[in-house]
């Protein structure tokens, strides 16, 4: 509509839509792992997330990410912290093999 008459905004109107389309479908994906990696919900509410992020697409992300964002961050910081424990345990266990 504003941008039809003008044919560089439309080619930067159709970037912005498609830059937040690769936002949003990063989202939904950074919120289904959180969905797996979460030891405080149960199976069933495991469930009845990704049944509603997947009928109900925008709305449930948006809502989980509300509900259940700030622990989002804890989760990926523990998820991190175990990561390179293992990963330095490994190291060691190594460095020990090879004297």
């Amino acid at each position: 509509m504003l941008g039809s008459t003008y044919p560089l905004a439309d080619v930067f109107i159709s970037t912005l839509y498609f830059i937040l389309l690769i936002f949003w479908i990063i989202l939904v994906f950074h919120v289904v792992v959180d969905i797996f990696r979460s030891h405080d919900l149960s199976g069933p509410a495991k469930a009845l997330w990704l049944i509603f992020i997947f009928v109900l697409p925008l709305l449930g992300t948006l809502l989980y990410v509300v509900i259940r964002g700030g622990s989002m961050h804890l989760r990926d910081i523990r998820q991190t912290q175990e990561q390179q424990k293992a990963f330095e345990d490994y190291i060691r266990r190594v460095a020990n093999t090879k004297e």
